[in-house]
């Protein structure tokens, strides 16, 4: 994300490893035995992957003012196949200048996971980036299209003030150490303001670095969903003060261009 007043959407480089902790498991007695023989067990439901609309943005080679190259990071949500919605500023020249056509440098996108350490999850790169016309929002084309997820839907009518929309980003899960996060990070915000192309939105519970905005946040959903499965895009983040420090997150609103989003997916 992009801090208040100050650029910081791509900043450097160390990885954070975020341990996965799971609780002992509980011993539990053996049933008696009757003699006859036990069933094999049943196989286990298939579990849908949570928010899999979701998508990670990174790149290790964006060019720096002066020469040399620099890693960073973005967040995003897919809304077609072929296409991802995300931050305008995640794609700009050496000299910060928000970009269209070709990217400058090398975008991975990686989409249906909530771990890096997951197995699956589809991997490919940006080929194609155009950019809003009226505020901080880019829709990017994929190299290939991704299967088996539903996209989020684009919300068409004006949102309004109070209304509760869900997070889920890749940002940093750290103040000091600016990274993107290993996991998806979620949260809970609602409408304070609605301005022409933005929304205002403040957090439902204090900030923490798990549940808000952070460095490499830019781009990401702010959605709703009834199955977390599916879901519905309102807006994504543009900035916001520095994490995790109180305050209100900037939008960018997706229904003021929804319309010329549906022109570049048919394009």
């Amino acid at each position: 994300m992009l801090g208040a007043g100050a650029a910081f959407a791509y900043v450097s480089t160390q990885q954070v490893d975020a341990a996965d902790r799971k609780a002992p498991p509980v011993a539990r007695a053996a049933p008696p035995s009757s003699g006859a023989p036990t069933p094999p067990p049943s196989a286990a439901p298939a579990v849908a992957p949570v928010l899999p609309f979701n998508a990670k943005l990174t790149s290790a080679d964006i060019p720096v003012a002066g020469g040399g190259v620099r890693a960073g990071g973005c967040s995003g949500s897919l809304i077609d196949p072929h296409w991802v919605i995300t931050a305008g500023h995640c794609f700009h020249d050496v000299n910060g200048v928000r970009v269209g056509g070709k990217p400058q440098y090398t975008m991975n996108v990686t989409v249906g996971k909530t771990k890096d350490s997951e197995p699956g999850g589809t991997t490919v790169r940006v080929v194609d980036v155009r950019q809003s016309p009226v505020n901080d929002l880019a829709v990017v084309k994929l190299s290939a299209p991704v299967s088996g997820i539903v996209p989020l839907t684009l919300v068409e009518t004006r949102p309004a003030p109070g209304q509760r929309l869900e997070f889920a980003g890749w940002g940093s899960t750290s103040a000091t150490v600016v990274s993107s996060s290993d996991h998806l990070k979620r949260g809970v915000f609602t409408v304070s303001k609605v301005n022409e192309s933005t929304l205002d939105a403040v957090p439902v519970v204090a900030r923490t670095v798990e549940n808000s905005p952070c460095h490499d946040d830019s781009g990401a959903p702010f959605f709703i969903t009834d199955d977390g499965v599916t879901g519905r895009l309102v807006a994504i983040e543009d900035s916001g003060p520095e994490c995790p420090q109180p305050g209100t997150e900037i939008l960018a609103r997706v229904d003021v261009v929804a319309a010329w989003i549906h022109q570049q997916l048919s394009s």
